[in-house]
């Protein structure tokens, strides 16, 4: 079962009530429902005509991933704010600044990657060469990078801004990077111990 996470915060400036609860409670918990029902649907698919051409297990399949990862990124974007945001920690803010040069370069490079995506901008640490990296990803299940471990996710699709902001992506953008909290990646960091990691 797919428990929809709730979320930590009631509200947010610059977004309104409607805009985060459509987002939070209809989209979200939307992909957690799919994501039970394309899972319920599999234990009654036949395995015996699966091909990369068409099949409803392959069907199935490739939807699963896309919703599972609906799931996971919304739950990661939803992490990435606060209405009272922290910064990153000591050893954070040390990756950031080998690996972008500074905190600011890593957030004109992250802003630019929310302009230039069609779906997500996605910070995340790659556990193969143990160093920071922006990812794009146009789609949920296109884009992400095997092997790394997302801290900071921003949802760039028109429906995470159109209510507010209707096309202007820049100006939702703006409105959420002072809200942009580093607790979560804070604590993934020592979870799964990624100093080791570190290149």
């Amino acid at each position: 079962m797919t428990d929809p996470k709730p979320l930590k915060y009631s509200e947010l400036p610059g977004i309104s009530e409607q805009q985060l609860k459509d987002h939070h409670d209809k989209l979200y918990v939307g992909y957690c429902q799919k994501t039970d029902a394309i899972r319920s649907k599999l234990t009654e698919t036949s395995l015996d005509d699966a091909n990369p051409t068409f099949a409803a297990f392959r069907e199935l399949k490739l939807e699963e991933g896309f919703a599972a990862n609906g799931v996971r990124l919304h739950e990661s974007y939803f992490d990435s704010l606060s209405p009272d945001p922290k910064l990153p920690n000591e050893q954070l803010t040390k990756w950031i600044d080998e690996d972008f040069g500074s905190l600011d370069n890593w957030s004109k490079e992250f802003a630019s990657v929310a302009m230039a995506a069609r779906g997500w901008a996605v910070l995340a640490f790659d556990l193969h060469d143990g160093k920071l990296h922006n990812y794009l990803a146009d789609m949920h299940n296109q884009g992400g990078v095997w092997g790394t471990i997302p801290l900071i996710v921003m949802d760039v699709y028109e429906h995470a801004y159109f209510l507010d902001f209707v096309t202007a992506r820049k100006q939702y953008l703006e409105t959420l990077h002072p809200l942009i909290d580093w607790s979560n990646a804070n604590e993934l960091v020592a979870k799964y111990s990624l100093e080791k990691h570190r290149g």
